[in-house]
């Protein structure tokens, strides 16, 4: 297909043709959400690498903040991010198979504080609910989590493997959608 523009009074062309990389990599995508599900350790082993390393760059960036803070949550945030980023990249096996119940406990500390400024924020006339909401799923997820950590991994790693399907099915319609224009 071929779409013209009118820019400053001059016409230009510019042709859109598919990339068959968007049928290639959804195709991929489709098998790597059929691994993610028939394997459900390996996935927790590659999330505690990816997720340890997002909480380590996460503290930093809360304990950079926290010098202008005028509470400590955003330095208690960032220690308790860097603890488990530290955690989950130090032992990828034994995080694999902890990690829901580390994430559990992640989910609870951070639960409570968001409770807490909750608390804070409502004394201090700002709004607040968001932040309820917000640290009671939290505070329930970790309990759930707790109760069941087989299902928290099973849960992690279907969510992955849901995600990583609607992916690959979104880059395949995007290329026959495109090779139809």
């Amino acid at each position: 297909m071929i779409v013209s523009e009118l820019k400053d009074g001059a016409v230009y062309s510019t042709e859109i043709k598919p990339s068959r990389w968007r049928l290639v990599s959804g195709i991929i995508m489709l098998f790597f959400a059929a691994y993610i599900w028939f394997h459900p350790v390996a996935t927790m082993v590659g999330l505690a690498l990816y997720l340890g390393l997002a909480f380590i760059v996460m503290g930093i960036g809360y304990l950079a903040v926290s010098t202008k803070a005028t509470i400590g949550r955003d330095m208690f945030v960032g220690i308790l991010d860097i603890l488990i980023g530290v955690i989950f990249v130090s032992n990828l096996g034994i995080t694999a198979a902890t990690m829901p119940i580390i994430f559990a406990f992640w989910s609870l500390a951070i639960g409570i504080v968001q409770l807490v400024e909750a608390y804070q924020l409502r004394k201090l006339g700002f709004s607040w609910g968001m932040s309820v909401i917000s640290g009671v799923v939290g505070v329930v997820f970790a309990y759930l989590i707790l109760a069941y950590p087989l299902l928290g991994m099973l849960t992690l790693s279907t969510i992955i493997g849901i995600y990583v399907l609607l992916y690959g099915m979104f880059e395949i319609m995007s290329y026959f959608m495109l090779k139809r224009i």
